[in-house]
């Protein structure tokens, strides 16, 4: 079956494309359509439904749409949903005028961000993996069409390096290299391509995605 998968980001089209193995997985660009919703949700799934009902209005095809990102427990779950567009600790939410900073200013900023809140004295016992934990979300909806909507949200768990230097590996995308994943001793980035879609946030959605389907077909 043929899904359209609501993003410009072909990271997340290679990895779903894995996972869905059994069908074709096209994103908006590869077929020459212009797709860029605003995403003024205030949950991640907000924001999934919002991407899978915009493209569904223009393809009129079954659509998959996630919106994921990370999150901090000493900064409060951030950046949480602004984590494309997290701009530092003087601009959680993103800059202004819309602009974006490399990733790789992303992560350092969030590392930086996170000791400075430690070093302040955040209350870090009720976290599940001590003060550095962190985890991943990923809300995932495959939408049909008026009010015919399934959602399936997961997580993925582990911490946060201790330093900008730590992070490590070459594989994933986004925060991937400062991810640390304590039952494999290794970042998300240092992970093969199985390995990472077996424990991921967008992996485990993404199979009870591919359940629904093949009990839909």
């Amino acid at each position: 079956m043929k899904i359209y998968l609501a993003t410009g980001n072909k990271n997340k089209k290679r990895e779903m494309a894995q996972i869905l193995e059994s069908h074709t997985v096209v994103i908006p660009s590869d077929e020459g359509i212009d797709f860029d919703p605003v995403e003024n949700g205030t949950t991640f799934y907000e924001n999934s439904l919002l991407k899978a009902r915009a493209l569904y209005e223009l393809v009129h095809c079954p659509v998959v749409a996630d919106d994921s990102g990370i999150c901090v427990d000493a900064l409060g779950g951030a950046p949480g949903i602004y984590s494309a567009r997290y701009g530092g600790p003087s601009f959680p939410h993103g800059k202004p005028d819309g602009s974006r900073i490399p990733q790789n200013e992303q992560n350092k900023f969030l590392v930086d961000q996170l000791n400075d809140a430690l070093a302040e004295g955040v209350d870090s016992s009720r976290f599940l993996n001590g003060p550095r934990s962190a985890h991943y979300t990923c809300a995932m909806v495959l939408y049909l069409g008026g009010d015919r909507l399934y959602v399936a949200e997961e997580t993925m768990e582990g911490t946060i390096v201790s330093t900008p230097a730590d992070a490590a590996g070459t594989g994933g995308f986004g925060y991937d290299p400062l991810f640390f994943l304590p039952q494999y001793g290794r970042t998300a980035a240092q992970l093969s391509d199985d390995e990472k879609n077996a424990v991921s946030h967008r992996g485990k959605a993404a199979r009870v995605i591919q359940r629904i389907i093949s009990g839909l077909l």
